[in-house]
């Protein structure tokens, strides 16, 4: 059998360890896990990190499961859990301003097109009073 060597997980403070979870074989979380007394059963918190736009802007996520939901559990280190998060977090799209690019049309522009639609218009008219006379007026 092709075993890998394990994983060292380092502790960090009160008890937390870094380890990949997943829920049911549906959810998985990467980050910080203890084991927690909550409402009178121990239950496994994860928190999870979230990447702001800053370079060092790490807020993080609370996530509490019972036991039993405990699909699998995979001790890591930092850096992995840390990189997941990286390729997790998508920078915001910037907002483009349509607007800003109708201001800048020369308004004399707007103009020579206004008086060529009527020019246009005006021949038009004309041209069909020509058509409506050589039919008889039908």
């Amino acid at each position: 059998m092709n075993e890998s060597p394990p994983i060292e997980v380092q502790d960090i403070e009160n008890g937390w360890e870094w380890a990949i979870v997943e829920i049911f074989g549906h959810r998985r979380h990467v980050g910080k896990v203890r084991e927690e007394e909550r409402f009178g059963s121990k239950m496994l918190r994860v928190d999870v990190p979230k990447l702001g736009p800053g370079k060092d802007e790490i807020s993080w996520s609370s996530h509490f499961y019972g036991g039993s939901s405990i699909f699998s559990y995979t001790p890591t280190d930092q850096e992995t859990a840390m990189n997941y998060a990286e390729r997790v977090y998508a920078p915001p799209r910037l907002f483009r301003d349509h607007r800003s690019a109708v201001d800048v049309v020369d308004q004399d522009e707007v103009e020579a097109a206004r008086e060529h639609e009527d020019t246009t218009l005006g021949e038009r008219s004309g041209l069909s009073a020509a058509v409506d006379d050589a039919s008889g007026g039908v």
